[in-house]
């Protein structure tokens, strides 16, 4: 055998007891963690690694198709009283709003040009209710949470429609003329007024009847209603609180009340609106959403602000029945151990009185 042979042989022995070498001291490394964990420290770490596996379960096992059917009976009436609400809010669009005095002196403000809205009305529900709502969709698809889904579309339509119903409530019992009020009423710029110096308008009833719905602003209170619930929603989830000092989780949470501001200063802009209108629809959505959030879910600065509260619940209860049964399992497997100690007791009882009885009867005949 030539000699490179021998060296490449001498190399692979060596190589090989090296790995052994290093087997066995981990080996031993491992060896000697485990004896460094107490029993209470084994125990600590097997309950957390149940209660992990627990949640891991909780997350996926509360879907649409097992406890949709169940969540939604269970808010029932919830879902009654939002119908409800729809049918309010198209009675407060249909009726006339309070026709207040405007003067020739107050035309000052008012006459501003009648322009389009840069955002239809249409627009509105698209942005404040169906965008976050994909954006339920999209989490639910994550981690497969009927409660988060259900609470979630349902605190935002309530806020939507809360917000709607005060909004529109008070645009026809305040009756603010809008800032392009002069051009609504007199079309042809002609304008002409009452014994009283109120205006006698000509314009388009329809036209006229909004022309007095300035205060507060539909278009801001819906926007700061949905996209503020998306707000505090995406700060929960994201855990934009937790004390870790990460900044840029910020921009998330601020995007959707960017747009919302965007949204009422559009407002001002195409002079449908005064700034005092804008400013209190974009607080009355932002009050609205907030009440709204809170009914479901803790807030986004609390340990458990990620999920609703029924998550939580549910998750206790399980954890509860867990307990339960393993108690019983144990409570039972103790009365099969305890079984046979009884017999064997019963057992030696009847042979002592056995020889005992034996044992009486030499002195019986003695």
């Amino acid at each position: 055998m030539p000699w490179r042979d021998f060296g490449s042989l001498s190399f692979f022995k060596i190589f090989m007891g090296i790995f052994k070498d290093a087997s066995t001291k981990r080996l031993e490394i491992t060896a000697n963690t485990c004896q460094s964990f107490s029993s209470l420290d084994l125990a600590l770490i097997e309950h957390k690694n149940k209660e992990y596996k627990m949640r891991e379960v909780q997350l996926g096992s509360h879907t649409v198709m097992s406890h949709g059917v169940t969540v939604a009976r269970t808010h029932m009436h919830d879902w009654l009283i939002l119908l409800v609400l729809v049918v309010i809010e198209v009675i407060l669009y249909v009726i006339h709003p309070f026709y207040r005095y405007v003067g020739k002196d107050m035309m000052t403000d008012l006459k501003y040009p009648f322009k389009s809205n840069t955002l239809p009305v249409w627009a509105v529900p698209i942005f404040a209710i169906l965008l976050p709502m994909v954006i339920f969709l999209i989490i639910y698809f994550r981690r497969r949470d009927i409660y988060d889904l259900h609470h979630a579309i349902l605190g935002l339509v309530y806020s939507v429609l809360v917000t709607a119903v005060i909004t529109d409530s008070i645009k026809n019992a305040v009756g603010r003329p809008r800032p392009d009020f002069f051009w609504r009423c007199f079309p042809d710029g002609k304008d002409v007024y009452d014994q009283l110096g109120n205006v006698i308008c000509h314009g388009d009833r329809n036209v006229i009847k909004e022309g007095h719905k300035s205060f507060p602003s539909g278009h801001t209170s819906w926007s700061f209603a949905g996209l503020g619930f998306l707000s505090l929603y995406l700060s929960g989830k994201i855990k934009a609180f937790d004390h870790r000092g990460h900044v840029a989780k910020l921009c998330i949470v601020f995007l959707a009340l960017v747009v919302a501001c965007l949204v009422g200063i559009s407002r001002v802009d195409d002079y449908w609106h005064h700034w005092q209108d804008v400013f209190a629809g974009g607080l009355l959505g932002l009050i609205v959403a907030t009440f709204c959030y809170l009914q479901f879910f803790p807030p986004p600065y609390h340990p458990q602000g990620w999920g609703p509260y029924a998550y939580f619940q549910a998750l206790e209860e399980s954890r509860r029945s867990t307990q339960a049964s393993s108690a019983i399992n144990l409570l039972n497997s103790e009365t099969m151990e305890a079984e046979p100690g009884n017999e064997e007791d019963e057992s030696n009882g009847f042979m002592g009185l056995h020889l005992a009885r034996n044992s009486s009867l030499p002195m019986e005949d003695v």
